[in-house]
C-alpha cells in the first residue's frame, strides 16, 4: 500500500461503492477486489465498518455522514491502529450488550457513556459487526454538541480511560 495515497485510494473506493449501492448491491462483501481488502486491512478497517459509512451516506443522499467524514473517522483509526497497535488487529470484539444503554447519562449528558465505550472500540479495531461508531444516534449527539466525530476519537484517544477529560471537552463545546 502507498501511504502517501491512502486518501484517495479511501475516497475513490467510498465513490465506487456508493455507486454499487445506488445500483442495488447492497452484498457489501461483493464490492471489494483482493486490493481493496488488503488496503482496507492495511488501515485498520473492517468492509463493514466501511460498508455502514457507505450506507448511511447514501440514505442521506450523501448528506450524513459524508465521504470526508469517513474519511477523517477512518484516518484516526488508522494512526492507532498504525501507532498504537502497531498494525496488529485485536482479536477482542465489543458486543452490543457489553455498552452501556443508550439511555444511560455521564454528567447528564445522555449518550456520552454510550459512545465513549464505541469510540474505544472504534479506535482499537474492536467494533462488532452490528455496531457502528457514528451511527445516527452517534451523529445526533455530537451534533447537538458540535463535535465532529473524528475530533470526538481523538479526544477519546487522548483521554485514555480518564472519562472526565471527556466531560470537560464535551462541556467546553457547549454555546
Amino acid at each position: 500500500m502507498k501511504h502517501y495515497i491512502w486518501d484517495s485510494y479511501f475516497v475513490e473506493l467510498f465513490d465506487a461503492c456508493v455507486d454499487e449501492y445506488d445500483e442495488g448491491n447492497t452484498d457489501f462483501e461483493s464490492w471489494f477486489s483482493d486490493e481493496d481488502q488488503d488496503f482496507l486491512k492495511a488501515i485498520g478497517c473492517r468492509e463493514r465498518e466501511f460498508f455502514d459509512f457507505v450506507e448511511d451516506n447514501v440514505s442521506s443522499a450523501g448528506e450524513d455522514p459524508t465521504a470526508i467524514t469517513a474519511l477523517l473517522v477512518a484516518g484516526v483509526r488508522r494512526d492507532y491502529f498504525l501507532t498504537v497497535q502497531k498494525g496488529v488487529s485485536s482479536t477482542t470484539v465489543i458486543v452490543p450488550s457489553e455498552l452501556p444503554a443508550k439511555t444511560a447519562d455521564l454528567a447528564g449528558f445522555v449518550w456520552l457513556p454510550r459512545i465513549i465505550a464505541k469510540a474505544r472500540a472504534k479506535l482499537k479495531g474492536e467494533m462488532d459487526p452490528d455496531t457502528m461508531f457514528c451511527c445516527g444516534g452517534d451523529r445526533a449527539f455530537l451534533s447537538k454538541h458540535d463535535i465532529h466525530p473524528a475530533d470526538f476519537l481523538r479526544v477519546v484517544w487522548a483521554a485514555h480511560d480518564d472519562d472526565q477529560k471527556i466531560v470537560d471537552y464535551v462541556k467546553s463545546r457547549q454555546a
